[in-house]
């Protein structure tokens, strides 16, 4: 239903972000092609994305929160692509398949930023104040927790646009397939 374009076919306001996709990752990845729809969509997803890669949040503790809403909201690509990242940045194989799962994380601390994404995600950001404690208890300051909420509206998009499009799982990426649970409802 939904076109997946090249920098020559895709409207003129997406072909600079989908060239510099490209340029930046060495190819240019499906979900890019789709969310090319819309330009604004998809320079919105990069333009999030960059400003959530720069949160006092380190490098695993963002994928966590990725991963968390990725899997909660059945989004087969971004598992794939994010189960990649933490392979990169050496993540062990425990604290993956938890993730991937959605079950208790290894790491207690990375296990209170899981918790505390998921009743972000839960309480539509109202959390209750014993789980905003918790996380602060766990060594998070007050800012991570909104870096939290920007990660969660980020891979909002993300998690969406690629459910809606469709998005295909690119070849790169089949070794980190992930199926979401039967309780997710793809109608």
């Amino acid at each position: 239903m939904f076109t997946a374009y090249t920098p020559e076919t895709a409207p003129a306001a997406a072909r600079p972000t989908m060239e510099g996709v490209r340029r930046k990752l060495g190819h240019l990845p499906g979900a890019v092609a789709l969310m090319a729809e819309s330009p604004e969509l998809l320079k919105g997803f990069l333009t999030a994305n960059a400003i959530f890669e720069a949160t006092d949040l380190d490098p695993i503790e963002r994928e966590v929160v990725v991963l968390t809403v990725a899997t909660r909201n059945g989004c087969h690509l971004c598992v794939a692509m994010h189960t990649a990242t933490l392979t990169r940045h050496g993540a062990t194989s425990d604290l993956i398949d938890a993730l991937r799962a959605g079950a208790p994380l290894p790491d207690p601390r990375l296990d209170a930023l899981r918790r505390f994404t998921t009743a972000v995600l839960d309480h539509r950001g109202a959390v209750p104040d014993a789980e905003l404690r918790a996380f602060l208890d766990a060594g998070f300051r007050r800012r991570h927790a909104l870096d939290v909420v920007l990660g969660v509206g980020t891979y909002t998009i993300s998690t969406f646009a690629n459910r809606l499009t469709d998005a295909p799982l690119d070849p790169p990426l089949a070794a980190y397939a992930w199926q979401p649970a039967a309780c997710v409802d793809r109608a």
